[in-house]
């Protein structure tokens, strides 16, 4: 069911800087997912109708702003390669969800008051 036309919507977009690097946000955070579903950075690019050369140049960024991987790959060949979330990346996932969570908690919380504002 469409919200009413006079209704409040608030969505929030988190994204990480590292100084002034990108290091994670909304997209990224999908994609990290769709790796862990898939164990392949290619059917997770796949999932998301993105080309593997975006998803892989999007897994090299996150390598650039964390310390430590977030993806763990395998090499391809005749045994085919693969993809999983390293620990960090699973903290990192779990951490950047928490705050999703709870600034959705905040929305949910004030935005009866807000849309009281509005015209």
């Amino acid at each position: 069911m469409p919200a009413p036309a006079r209704s409040l919507t608030i969505v929030p977009s988190i994204r990480l800087y590292r100084g002034r690097i990108f290091a994670f946000g909304p997209g990224k955070a999908a994609l990290l997912e769709h790796i862990g579903l898939t164990g392949s950075i290619s059917e997770a690019a796949k999932a998301m109708e993105m080309s593997y050369m975006k998803a892989w140049k999007l897994v090299k960024s996150m390598e650039r702003g964390f310390a430590e991987p977030l993806v763990r790959k395998t090499r391809g060949g005749s045994t085919r390669g693969g993809a999983t979330i390293s620990p960090t990346g699973r903290k990192v996932l779990t951490l950047y969800r928490e705050m999703e969570s709870a600034s959705q908690a905040v929305i949910r919380r004030v935005t009866p008051r807000l849309s009281r504002l509005l015209k």
